[in-house]
């Protein structure tokens, strides 16, 4: 059971503790490899510098981890307690919904502040943005990171840990880790190298497509346990449902609209991006007050799929 307890423990990590400090954040090294890489190659002027940018990273991040695993797996305490905490970095739950809360209460004390949190959330231009918006920004920014920021990566933690409850293999717990990593890598890569501007439009279409590919099933597994959490807190989860299917595809990520629509639809309102998307009916006036039932919502959705993931991994357990 070291796969379950590793996962609850490093959630309550991220929970009780948040991020680690940023000289040591795995994914603040991360960054700074993707960096090197990509100075070494973007001066490659067709796709294949991004493919070589992935390639490095992943061989770079996998011989550091492998590293750590040589160290720490001499002792059980010691190797149980690092991995609980590497795979805490894979997530942010923490951060994710205080940010949230941060620009709510913003709101309430500063106009021009909630604008600059917002600005950190989203790449928009937030200079101008009435309160109706910060607060869409806001949401869409809290239900698209659902997904990346835990769904995924769990998703793939509990796929492997089947894959070798059912066959086992040497340095098991290595690979067990090492998914949920790759995957926090290709998410990083595509967070700083993923746009369409004249400098990216090439070594960005790797790791964006790759993060694509990645989160297709996690982003529609998300979008179906908010559903559910609307139900459970009373709010439109039919609704929720409809809007998340016929709204999802607007958006121009073929992931982000599965989370932000269905956000969207159970609160009964609107969340919209100039020129890029509108998500939902105009059934009521988005306020401030919308920013908590998101994180509620989000809140409840990260909590159900702990559960359904921790006891599907028991049930997989006993049978087999």
């Amino acid at each position: 059971m070291f796969i379950i307890f590793a996962l609850i423990l490093s959630l309550l990590i991220d929970m009780l503790i948040g991020e680690l400090p940023v000289k040591i954040h795995p994914v603040v090294i991360m960054g700074s490899i993707i960096n090197f890489f990509k100075k070494l190659f973007i001066g490659i002027k067709n796709r294949i510098s991004g493919l070589l940018v992935v390639l490095g990273v992943y061989c770079v991040v996998i011989i550091i981890l492998y590293i750590i695993y040589l160290i720490i797996s001499y002792n059980f305490i010691l190797l149980f307690i690092i991995f609980s905490i590497l795979l805490s970095s894979t997530f942010s739950v923490n951060m994710l919904l205080k940010t949230a809360r941060d620009v709510k209460d913003a709101l309430d004390e500063d106009m021009g502040k909630a604008r600059q949190l917002v600005s950190y959330l989203v790449s928009r231009d937030t200079d101008e943005l009435t309160e109706s918006f910060i607060v869409s920004a806001t949401i869409e920014s809290l239900t698209e990171n659902i997904t990346d920021s835990y769904v995924a990566p769990v998703f793939y933690y509990f796929i492997f840990g089947v894959v070798i409850l059912i066959h086992p293999i040497d340095n098991q717990l290595f690979y067990l880790l090492l998914v949920p990593m790759i995957y926090r890598v290709s998410n990083t890569l595509d967070a700083m190298l993923g746009y369409k501007s004249d400098e990216l439009i090439n070594i960005g279409y790797f790791p964006a497509k790759i993060d694509d590919i990645l989160n297709f099933i996690p982003s529609r597994i998300a979008g179906l346990f908010m559903v559910v959490s609307a139900y459970l807190l009373n709010l439109d989860a039919g609704n929720a449902y409809r809007i998340m299917m016929r709204d999802a595809r607007k958006c121009p990520s073929p992931n982000s609209g599965y989370t932000m629509a269905t956000a969207a639809g159970a609160l009964n309102i609107q969340l919209i991006k100039k020129d890029t998307y509108i998500l939902g009916d105009d059934n009521k006036d988005i306020t401030k007050d919308d920013i908590s039932k998101a994180v509620r919502l989000s809140s409840v959705a990260i909590g159900l799929f702990t559960i359904a993931i921790v006891f599907l991994f028991t049930l997989i357990y006993v049978i087999l």
